[in-house]
């Protein structure tokens, strides 16, 4: 059955610094320096969005890059408009839970308040704490940005707000070929941000920041979300690194190359070249075979490697 609704982790102000205000107003919001009234300037794709605003954005911000445009305006979207009524909010309290909450109602802009852009919430009594969350639901709550994408972990979300009992039945995915491998790549993500030094790319390549902080990391764009973004240190290439996490060869490539055309398009600067890095377990033939003509891209493999040490 398809997912009727969405789950999104939103910050309300850096460091939850204005939590307080919405969980008492009953709202959550947005502002990135955008002070005017966006009814009538909320279309239905996020790409239409983004090229009225980006420019704008540009404008109040000079020093920033695209990248940081496309990232603040594509966040503004989707508190404005992108959420729908009676999708779910999870929103860190700057104590170390998340308070959940259900979108009531449309857009609202209130000038001169923190956060002028918002919308209605009925946040549920119930807060859920970082620690009872798996490790693949923290790290994708804790990834940065106003915004990040959490509807893969409804099923844990339901649960631990008491919304569903435990599933018994586990449905398969068609599009994975290797569910071992899937299971394992949920951490390898984190587990090349917080070692990005000492891995192939660390070298030449950092994860795209902004302000000090990662922006690269769960890069959320209107093809879909780039596992990671990173930016050569002469600043001359974007690379676009992808996980297989068990799926198949041409899904995994299509994915990369939908990604890759849009960062070409709508970040790189005009002496940027955009590069594509796919991460696998195992060899892959088949995946190898979708690549060659595609120079652009590079396919690595990873190994796990542990011992035992006696007491």
């Amino acid at each position: 059955m398809p997912q009727s609704k969405s789950y999104r982790r939103v910050m309300l102000g850096r460091k939850s610094v204005h939590a307080a205000e919405c969980f008492a107003g009953n709202f959550i919001g947005a502002g990135f320096g955008i002070n005017e009234d966006l009814a009538g300037h909320l279309p239905d794709s996020w790409r239409d969005f983004n090229k009225e605003y980006v420019p704008k954005w540009m404008a109040l911000h000079p020093k920033k890059s695209k990248i940081s445009a496309g990232l603040s305006c594509g966040a503004l979207w989707v508190v404005c408009k992108g959420l729908k009524t009676g999708d779910i909010v999870l929103c860190p309290d700057g104590s170390g839970s998340y308070r959940v909450g259900e979108i009531a109602g449309d857009y609202q802009y209130v000038p001169g308040g923190n956060l002028p852009h918002r919308r209605p919430v009925r946040w549920l009594d119930v807060s859920i704490p970082r620690d009872s969350m798996s490790e693949a639901l923290r790290n994708s709550t804790g990834s940065i940005g106003t915004v990040s994408e959490v509807t893969a972990y409804a099923d844990e979300i339901d649960r631990l707000i008491g919304a569903t009992a435990a599933p018994t039945i586990v449905a398969a995915d068609p599009s994975i070929e290797d569910p071992a491998a899937f299971a394992m790549e949920a951490h390898l993500e984190h587990f090349l941000v917080a070692n990005w030094g000492q891995t192939a790319f660390g070298q030449d390549f950092t994860i795209f920041e902004e302000d000090g902080e990662q922006v690269g990391k769960q890069y959320e764009t209107d093809a879909g979300r780039i596992d990671i973004l990173a930016v050569s240190k002469d600043r001359k290439r974007l690379l676009v690194i992808e996980l297989k996490r068990g799926r198949t060869s041409d899904m995994v490539v299509g994915q990369l190359l939908r990604y890759m055309g849009y960062v070409k398009e709508e970040l790189a600067e005009a002496d940027q070249a955009v590069e594509g890095v796919i991460i696998g377990l195992e060899d892959d033939q088949k995946l190898r075979w979708a690549i060659a003509p595609v120079p652009a891209i590079k396919f690595y493999r990873y190994q796990i490697n542990f011992k035992l040490i006696g007491a």
